[in-house]
């Protein structure tokens, strides 16, 4: 049998042979580094796996979020940084309260909130958005298919959740039980939780009287009590906005 050429043989050796006449020809020239990492826009690169994540979950906020809200921002810096905290680690991040009187953006700022969230490409986005009451409504007898126990497992398991206008509905034994087992699911597991209200967290004043309706007459001392410890709450101040827009 014939033996190999000296560049099918070995390839090691060729490509030693290749570089040292390389050296030899051109003796003041030292071989550089490789830069073979790779860029933004390749596969392998945090940046680009960031993006692939943003967009996946821009698609599902899409999905979500009601068409009036699907041009929603978060301005406000307080919701800003939540929303920032979220995408790093969902876990440390708390719950938000947005509250204030009818029409002051609650709703939009916790649409952008959402939005924020899905640009910063977080490893995790599953979402879910309700109002209070439609949330009584789908746990009520026979208000859904799957029973009232496995909504409320999915509402209280689904990592982000948004519920508008906490505290709307009639206070009741019923309705206070159902919001206690949420909150304090969610809060014993670290879910963040975005709530919108109509209702101040608590208006008593510095000598504990009470101002006026607010949260804890509404919902009780025990849930407000979870929600106080982890939970950014942001004042929402001004006209109503949709009769300014009429």
């Amino acid at each position: 049998m014939p033996e190999p050429s000296s560049l099918t043989g070995n390839p090691n050796a060729a490509l030693g042979r290749i570089l040292a006449g390389i050296q030899e020809r051109h003796p003041n020239v030292a071989p550089g580094p490789v830069d073979d990492a790779p860029t933004p826009d390749e596969p392998g690169h945090p940046e680009y796996h960031r993006r692939v994540r943003a967009e996946w979950a821009l698609d599902r906020w899409h999905t979500a979020v009601p068409p009036r809200y699907r041009q929603a921002t978060a301005t406000l810096p307080d919701i800003q940084q939540w929303a920032d905290r979220v995408a790093a680690d969902p876990t440390t991040a708390g719950s938000l309260l947005l509250t204030g009187t009818t029409g002051t953006g609650k709703t939009h700022q916790a649409y952008g909130a959402l939005r924020r969230i899905a640009e910063a490409g977080p490893s995790v986005y599953e979402i879910r958005a309700t109002t209070a009451a439609d949330m009584y409504g789908l746990l009520r007898p026979k208000g859904s298919e799957r029973g009232a126990e496995e909504e409320l497992r999915r509402l209280a398991r689904v990592p982000l959740l948004v519920l508008d206008d906490l505290g709307s509905a009639k206070a009741t034994e019923w309705t206070e039980e159902v919001t206690y087992r949420l909150i304090n699911e969610r809060y014993n597991a670290c879910r963040p939780t975005l709530y919108t209200s109509n209702l101040p967290a608590d208006s008593t004043d510095r000598q504990g009287v009470r101002q006026g309706p607010d949260l804890v007459t509404a919902l009780g001392e025990r849930i407000v009590s979870r929600l106080s410890q982890d939970t950014t709450v942001v004042a929402m101040t001004g006209p109503d906005r949709r009769r300014g827009a009429a």
